[in-house]
């Protein structure tokens, strides 16, 4: 049997007592990193297990020698650093490989960044959207934020800290106004959890900080309106009407805000 169990995404005892009983009974234990996981089992005194490396790097290799395993009637358990596996983190090949075979797969749930991190921002959480790690290249990014500028609901995204800065910039340039809440170190001694515009935090985050970041960002404020209203003043400039111009003449015309039609087409 295949076990995919949730790990603590901080603190060493938000472990569920099923995932300690699976670790305990695994013929080998599946690590995106060997030493990290070795800690959570010192910690909880599970001692004696073989534990192989599972990552991005290798999963396609390691899965083909995990798998006879599994039909064999071996019993593995499979881990991420922090949170559950598939979830922005090695795990979906693998489990999608040992369904195919008929290999009986189970999901033990547990703590969850995105979760945690939805809750704290004090957002409405009835539907949300899960964004994964965001998008590196600038353009892409500015993409992304189109995508979402209409979506009513909140967005969570993972993030590094050396690059929360740009991301914050990015955003700003794009919708200053947009609330978003910075979810640094979840659940371990320094949490912070740190709320505001996308605009205010870019000066609140000018050096990077330390930990684990999850970014929540607010229910978008563009409506359809809105974005009509922009296009028409991008047209407006390009065909050479200054842009506080074009802006006061849309504004009038749809009652979208001149100023924020300025800010956004800049």
């Amino acid at each position: 049997m295949l076990a995919v169990c949730a790990t603590p995404i901080g603190n060493l005892d938000d472990v569920t007592l099923r995932v300690l009983e699976e670790l305990r009974a695994a013929d080998v234990i599946l690590c995106e990193d060997t030493r990290h996981t070795r800690v959570l089992l010192d910690r909880h005194g599970i001692t004696g297990k073989r534990l192989l490396s599972y990552h991005e790097h290798n999963e396609a290799k390691r899965g083909a020698e995990v798998l006879p395993r599994l039909e064999a009637g071996e019993n593995v358990a499979l881990v991420s650093d922090a949170g559950l596996p598939g979830i922005s983190d090695p795990g979906a090949r693998l489990v999608a490989s040992a369904l195919a075979r008929a290999v009986p797969v189970t999901v033990l749930p547990g703590p969850s960044a995105v979760d945690t991190a939805l809750v704290a921002s004090g957002f409405p959480a009835e539907r949300y959207q899960f964004v994964g790690f965001l998008p590196r290249a600038s353009v892409a990014l500015a993409s992304l934020w189109e995508e979402l500028a209409g979506w009513p609901h909140p967005v969570v995204a993972f993030e590094s800290p050396h690059r929360l800065q740009a991301t914050l910039r990015s955003l700003a340039g794009a919708d200053p106004d947009r609330r978003v809440a910075v979810c640094r170190e979840l659940t371990k001694r320094f949490e912070e959890v740190v709320l505001g515009s996308a605009a205010e935090l870019v000066s609140r985050f000018e050096q990077p900080p330390k930990g684990e970041i999850t970014l929540v960002l607010g229910p978008g404020t563009k409506t359809p309106e809105q974005g009509e209203a922009l296009e028409a003043v991008a047209e407006l400039v390009a065909a050479g009407l200054a842009r506080r111009r074009a802006a006061e003449l849309v504004s009038r015309l749809t009652g979208v805000s001149r100023n924020q039609l300025y800010r956004r087409t800049l």
